[in-house]
């Protein structure tokens, strides 16, 4: 198709990215034309743009059997890039809204403006169907992020984080595109579609592609903090503002692993047993030892950066289950564990706003201080911990029982043995904030309404979730189906 053709289902394709890019546009407006006291309501703009894009995603940018490929072949509209892009915008929303009046970034236009460029990035993550397309979508998502994570330049902690995530990202960038060069130089082609049937043609060695495929996986394992590229997440998350923390351990670890599913499932089939094996073996490694580093981890923020890092480990277990359940599993996990997480932070952002500290031991009274936002802690890190009838179990059950269905009882296993460690650091939180007492304990903590509205929706999806689990599970097998 030439430029100048025009193609509604097309335009209709990439609606949500043109729209973010929109509100990126318009926020970036508001925040010239307001005044400084109207400045706080471009949390409000940013979380309602991007609501409404969600809606009007849902109804004029639904795939279609006679979509695909599109623009060229650079991207794929399909049920799974779909999906991930309403779980990016719900994650960009309520993130838009626990960062309202938060110190350092509420009042600031520019920061709302980069959290909606990099829902773009992400949205084209998903969808991307070619190595430069999938290139740039990383780089596109990933720098706002680096620039997000040190936003607060006063803060020693927040410059640190930039810096560290900027540097790590792009090394390891530089060696996932390493292997994008690989596989161009050998296959001679640069669509994830046409590249297996291209390397299988070229009778290139197994070898060269289990290498190639390594050096792939090097650049998603970070993006996903799986371990060994884990090292970033505890300080990054823990000096990052608190809601650019959840967005990055909700939406970005989400974007790597859509990219991870399409990549490794259509470019890498002839070498499957050997990548399921690695990733097998990551994925018991990102469990266990996020879970154990958590059991002595003193500061909430880096207890859900060890938990966010173990939870990559259990999603993980779907992807090495190489079917329609296994990936329907990670798309759910992902859903459930996205809701659930950003919950948790919001909570957290709201405690460090009044108290001023990120410390487990001054939680304790937060059952008094605010009975809400103690209850919104509990549904979260009961969540967390994988209990009944919350989003999290099912989730996980889903996970294990894809594993247990392809013959890999044993991964099923350690992933529970997992979950009983995971679940005893989740208590101890609990613990301070329903047991311990604190002198702080005649002083509420205000809940903003935007954040209070954000946890609401976020509580409301976890219970949903778990309860109501069939529908969601039916949507994401049938959203699964487009990878297979």
């Amino acid at each position: 198709m030439s430029i100048i053709d025009y193609d509604p289902s097309m335009l209709m394709a990439i609606l949500p990215e043109l729209l973010l890019l929109g509100l990126a546009m318009v926020v970036l407006a508001a925040d010239v034309i307001w005044r400084p006291s109207q400045r706080r309501f471009l949390a409000w703009l940013t979380a309602g743009g991007m609501t409404a894009i969600l809606v009007l995603a849902l109804i004029f940018s639904r795939p279609d059997a006679s979509q695909g490929l599109i623009l060229g072949g650079m991207l794929r509209h399909d049920w799974m890039a779909f999906a991930f892009k309403l779980l990016f915008l719900f994650a960009g929303a309520v993130t838009a809204l626990i960062s309202l009046d938060f110190p350092g970034v509420g009042e600031r236009g520019e920061y709302f403006a980069l959290l909606a460029v990099a829902t773009l990035g992400m949205s084209l993550m998903a969808s991307a169907a070619d190595l430069i397309m999938l290139y740039l979508a990383i780089e596109t998502t990933s720098i706002p992020l680096y620039i997000l994570a040190g936003f607060i330049k006063v803060d020693d902690k927040s410059t640190e984080s930039g810096i560290k995530y900027f540097l790590f990202g792009a090394m390891a960038s530089t060696v996932m595109l390493y292997g994008f060069s690989l596989i161009f130089g050998f296959a001679g082609e640069t669509n994830l579609y046409a590249l297996a049937g291209k390397l299988a043609a070229g009778q290139v060695s197994p070898w060269v592609i289990i290498g190639a495929a390594v050096l792939v996986l090097v650049g998603l394992a970070f993006k996903i903090s799986a371990v060994p590229f884990h090292f970033w997440a505890p300080d990054v998350y823990e000096g990052a503002p608190t809601p650019i923390t959840a967005f990055v351990s909700t939406a970005s670890k989400a974007a790597g692993f859509a990219v991870l599913l399409r990549v490794m499932l259509a470019v890498f089939p002839q070498v499957e047993a050997e990548w399921t094996a690695i990733v097998a073996a990551m994925a018991v490694a990102t469990m266990t030892l996020g879970n154990l580093i958590a059991l002595a981890q003193k500061n909430i923020k880096r207890l859900l950066a060890y938990s966010s890092i173990a939870h990559a480990g259990y999603a993980m277990i779907g992807l090495v289950a190489i079917s329609q359940l296994g990936s329907a599993s990670v798309l759910f996990y992902l859903i459930a564990y996205v809701v659930t997480n950003l919950a948790a932070f919001g909570v957290v952002v709201l405690f460090a706003r009044a108290a001023g500290s990120d410390e487990i031991a001054d939680y304790a009274g937060l059952s008094r201080r605010s009975p809400g936002l103690a209850l919104a802690l509990m549904v979260a890190i009961l969540s967390l911990a994988g209990m009944p009838p919350l989003a999290g179990f099912v989730a996980k059950v889903y996970v294990f029982a894809a594993a247990v269905q392809t013959g890999l009882v044993w991964l099923a296993f350690v992933g529970v043995l997992n979950s009983i460690i995971g679940l005893y650091y989740y208590l101890v939180v609990l613990k301070v904030v329903y047991l311990y007492r604190s002198e702080d304990e005649d002083k509420p903590i205000a809940v903003p309404r935007g954040a209070a509205l954000g946890l609401a929706v976020c509580l409301a999806a976890i219970l949903i979730i778990g309860v109501l689990s069939g529908p969601w599970l039916d949507w994401s097998l049938g959203a699964s189906a487009a990878l297979f």
